[in-house]
């Protein structure tokens, strides 16, 4: 897997405070950027949005509007997976860069993340996908991998994928193997399987069933 560090970009150069709001209407038409870093004496003081931009007047400076500024940002030493949340958090696809010292060095692009997270055996590897849930209260990863690993298999990656005040979703990724056994045993342990699987003999059992009540109810 690459370094997330990689992909800093230095391509455009971000908007300066003495700026006219013509030059930052001007980029946002050229670039499909939601946000982008603005400098004052080379120091980041925020993130300039495209949907406020829109809407000044052309012939201002951006340093005027300086209250419309989101002051989201990373650290050059932050893991990608927290690079993710801040580019969900703030409803974005570029995030500038700051090293230790407060200094910019750069952003990230959304599409540049992702195909880092692309290089990640969870969606790299070969394997199947099942999604179970639980309360919120019952539930335990650790539990779910004990799960995985006592039917064989290796569990290649998982998340939280929904959530609320009673239970709770957690998407897995396996390794090719039993995965009807495994599915068996999350509902032993009072999972209920959110995923459709051609493999899973209970519920094939009942639509077997269910077919020879349907031939019998209509004879």
């Amino acid at each position: 897997m690459s370094e997330i560090t990689e992909y800093i970009n230095n391509e455009v150069e971000p908007i300066l405070i003495e700026d006219t709001i013509e030059t930052v209407q001007d980029l946002f038409l050229e670039f499909p950027y939601s946000h982008f870093p603005v400098l004052e004496e080379g120091v980041y003081i925020g993130c300039a949005s495209a949907e406020d931009v829109e809407l000044l007047d052309s012939d201002r400076k951006i340093g005027e509007f300086r209250y419309t500024f989101e002051r989201f940002f990373a650290r050059d030493t932050m893991p990608w997976l927290d690079l993710l949340e801040i580019f969900a958090k703030n409803e974005t696809n570029v995030v500038p860069v700051l090293d230790a010292n407060n200094t910019y060095i750069g952003y990230y692009e959304i599409a540049d993340v992702i195909k880092c997270f692309h290089e990640t055996p969870f969606l790299k590897e070969d394997g199947g996908i099942l999604v179970v849930q639980k309360g919120i209260k019952e539930y335990s990863m650790s539990e779910i991998a004990q799960i995985v690993e006592s039917n064989n298999a290796k569990l290649l990656g998982l998340f939280i994928s929904y959530n609320d005040m009673e239970k709770v979703q957690v998407t897995l990724k396996l390794s090719l193997g039993g995965i009807n056994e495994i599915i068996q045993t999350f509902r032993r342990y009072n999972y209920e399987i959110i995923s459709e699987h051609q493999e899973d003999a209970y519920l094939n059992n009942l639509k077997d069933r269910s077919d020879y009540l349907d031939k019998y109810l209509n004879i």
